[in-house]
């Protein structure tokens, strides 16, 4: 136990404390700090304080950043310290009032579980004053002041404490000490210089550094201001030359760049109302300071305003024959879409004025939207510009944002507009169904008016604030998918339906377009690389399974690679023809390898036709019966549509037991299991009714299903047969999987007309209204073990 004397006071002191390990925190003899104590460890020794003397030890961790010092991570040096006031939160932590005592180090830790303990030794300090020291004192004092002056972060009130302190030296020293602003090293080294004379002389060095970069720092301050006040001083000369121009009668007059801007207008030749708005804002920047902000904005307006086309177009050209050879050259089939462009030139021939259409092209990835709109422009002579809508959010993007905005520019609308430089171009909307909207509105919603002939003549965008024109532009939209349009927009678009290409026109498109584009690409020529009709058509079948022809490019891009690769190596051009026999040497293993049909015909197994974004495919219906109690399995990874298909016909099964000579209580006594195959491939649609009902039918009255037969359509409760979509590439999946006879929808039966003759080909195709009919057709008469066949079929 040490006694020491504190303001009069004796205290005593342990040899034995608690240790509060303090973050990047240096505390001296004589100064009082708030603490806030949150750790654990923390928490016991201050309790274990209070409860005895209210002495603790406080000590500087090394790392600031570690949560549990262990007795390596801190100094030995420390101040031993008083605890004046304690304070419990609510959230558990303490806030308590420190005052520093004296100084002390650790002799040794000792072995106190939850918290640390030292055995400390006082430190106590009482070095003569002499004159050397004295003379310290004044120089520490004097760079101290000046320190507190420059230094903003400092109260003005030290100054009070530096008087009141000095008649106390070492009190003063660390004092000093104390309120430089320095990092937790430099302190804790001044803590532990036990000489007063070392202290301050290394005070003393600290302080006129400091002086110097806080000097530095105010001189940085003062010349940034004489630049302000310079600026300030031109902007009211220019003021006041302003106001002597406008005595002389000179305000009117147009000079430098007003002049230019006045020309610039004068050429632009803008409707009224936007010339009118062109010439206030001019007048308002001629009124306005250069090194103003405002002046930036408006500069940046007039720019714009004026760069933006308001007269100017491209000749349209309007022959029909040069218009459609130039489609021909660019794609291969898409009859409609070519079509109703040609069909719009002819009406723009004949009354020279026509709003500009909305053509919207619906259709899988790879069919050719956008690079069609390219082929429109070109074959009317039009400007083309595009912009992708995709993970468009912001209605700003469309309508511009309001000029009080920093960075505030048009929306797309009008920037393609400028960058078109003509009033009449293609303008393409390309993904139109992949806009989103959030908090900061519906882009959907801003298009609008974009797309609305009636009310295009006037788009009003925020940036501009003036009316414009886009009644002569010729709008193409694309879209993957219909349904993910907004329906305000469907009802102002022309829909036109790009619904793939068929194994015909992927064949012509490979020998007309990709492979010719492809040899050149690839430094081949026609007699290094040649493709059979066959080789071409296994790749379309067994290589790719898609509604476009990305893919289709992709895997005849390998093969000229691969080839390309060979005539290098043998540093001799060989001609290769690509069969099907040599087409894995270059492709593997084929990744959709072809279904064939089962060899015999089979109880409770029906072929259905089914439409897939990669074009027409066949479906695989199986039913089997088990002993049980009428439960119905669903299974293949099933959508919600196709399981109330699977519902429906089990219903129409169990109300027509009786005029299908099955038994009537089979849903008592027996379970169903409706299965799909690749059951990791989702399925829906409305087009699996009859071909369920038929393998259903099949499997209750043991009647075996044609094997090279396929079928496609929605079953209603009373047996009506409902249309379906995608008959064209469904009845090719059914040509090339060897599919003798089809059966579709009578509702569809009008359809025929318009497909391809090849398409058609070697099938037999039989239109049907009722189930009734679809069993006669599909089941296979005389194998049958149940009685009354008759009555089915």
């Amino acid at each position: 136990m040490e006694k020491i004397i504190r303001n009069g006071t004796e205290i005593e002191i342990n040899n034995r404390l608690p240790v509060l390990p303090l973050k990047d925190v240096i505390i001296f003899p004589y100064m009082i700090f708030p603490l806030l104590i949150g750790r654990e460890s923390s928490l016991k020794a201050i309790e274990e304080s209070l409860i005895f003397d209210k002495v603790i030890f406080l000590i500087a961790q090394k790392d600031g950043t570690s949560e549990d010092p262990e007795k390596e991570d801190l100094y030995r040096v420390g101040v031993v310290a008083q605890i004046l006031q304690a304070l419990k939160l609510p959230n558990g932590l303490i806030k308590v009032l420190v005052e520093g005592l004296v100084r002390g180090r650790i002799s040794r830790f000792l072995s106190i579980e939850g918290h640390l303990q030292a055995r400390i030794k006082i430190i106590e300090k009482s070095d003569p004053v002499t004159t050397k020291i004295k003379a310290k004192l004044r120089r520490t004092a004097s760079l101290f002041k000046q320190y507190v002056r420059l230094n903003r972060n400092l109260p003005d009130e030290l100054f009070l404490s530096i008087e009141n302190n000095l008649e106390y030296p070492q009190r003063f020293t660390d004092f000093v000490a104390a309120h430089i602003q320095k990092g937790v090293r430099i302190k804790q080294h001044i803590l532990e210089m036990f000489s007063m004379e070392d202290q301050l002389t290394e005070l003393i060095k600290l302080l006129a550094s400091e002086m110097e970069i806080l000097k530095f720092e105010k001189d940085l301050e003062e010349k940034v201001g004489n630049r302000i006040q310079k600026s300030q001083r031109n902007l009211y000369l220019q003021e006041q030359m302003r106001a002597i121009q406008e005595e002389l009668g000179e305000e009117g007059e147009f000079n430098g760049e007003f002049a230019f801007l006045n020309e610039k207008m004068t050429k632009a030749k803008l409707p009224e109302q936007a010339a009118e708005k062109a010439s206030e804002e001019l007048e308002k920047l001629r009124n306005t300071p250069p090194f103003s902000p405002e002046a930036t904005v408006i500069r940046n307006y007039l720019d714009w305003l004026l760069s933006v086309p308001w007269h100017k177009k491209t000749k349209d050209n309007l022959a029909i024959k040069e218009a459609s050879r130039i489609l021909d050259e660019d794609h291969y089939g898409l009859n409609k879409p070519k079509e109703r462009i040609l069909e719009h030139l002819a009406v723009l021939k004949l009354s020279k004025k026509m709003k500009g259409p909305i053509l919207c092209f619906v259709g899988p990835p790879g069919v050719g939207k956008t690079s069609l709109g390219k082929s429109v422009a070109r074959a009317m002579g039009r400007n083309f510009v595009r912009v992708s809508l995709g993970g468009i959010r912001d209605e700003a993007e469309i309508r511009g944002h309001r000029r009080t905005y920093i960075g505030s520019m048009p929306g797309k609308i009008i920037q393609y507009m400028k960058k078109a430089k003509s009033v009449n171009p293609v303008f393409l909307l390309d993904e139109v169904d992949k806009m989103s909207m959030d908090f900061r509105g519906d882009p959907s919603a801003a298009l609008l008016e974009v797309l609305d002939p009636e009310q295009n003549c006037g788009f009003s965008d925020h940036y501009l604030e003036v009316d414009y024109d886009l009644s002569k532009v010729l709008f193409i939209t694309t879209a993957n998918l219909q349904s993910q349009i907004p329906e305000p927009l469907q009802d102002r678009m022309e829909i036109i339906n790009l619904p793939g290409y068929l194994e015909h026109e992927k064949l012509e498109i490979a020998k007309g377009f990709l492979i010719p584009k492809l040899l050149n690409g690839h430094g081949l020529k026609a007699n290094n690389l040649e493709f059979g009709d066959f080789a071409i058509l296994q790749i379309i079948r067994t290589y790719t399974r898609e509604a476009g022809v990305r893919n289709l490019e992709r895997e005849l891009a390998t093969i000229c690679r691969k080839v390309a690769k060979t005539i290098v190596q043998l540093a001799k051009r060989k001609k290769v023809i690509v069969t099907r026999k040599n087409i894995q040497n270059y492709l593997g293993i084929p990744k959709y390898p072809e279904r064939l049909l089962e060899c015999d015909n089979l109880i409770g197994a029906a072929i259905g036709l089914a439409w897939t974004r990669y074009g027409g495919d066949i479906l695989q219906i199986e039913v089997s019966l088990m002993q049980g109690k009428g439960d119905l399995s669903l299974t293949g990874k099933l959508g919600d549509v196709m399981k109330e298909s699977a519902k429906a016909a089990l219903s129409y099964a169990r109300t027509n037991a009786n005029k299908l000579s099955i038994n009537g209580e089979f849903w008592k006594t027996q379970d169903i299991h409706i299965h799909i195959p690749e059951g990791a491939t989702p399925k829906d649609g409305p087009s699996a009714g009859i071909t369920i009902g038929v393998a259903l039918i099949s499997a209750l009255s043991n009647t075996p299903v044609k094997r090279s037969l396929a079928m496609t359509g929605e079953i209603t409760l009373r047996g009506n047969v409902l249309g379906i979509g995608g008959l064209t590439e469904k009845l090719l999946a059914a040509q090339r999987t060897g599919i003798k006879t089809v059966i579709i929808p009578y509702e569809n039966a009008k359809e025929l007309l318009e497909i391809d003759q090849r398409v058609k080909k070697g099938l037999k195709i039989v239109k049907v209204k009722k189930m009734e009919e679809v069993l006669k057709e599909s089941l296979v008469s005389g194998e049958r073990s149940a009685p009354n066949l008759k009555k089915v079929i």
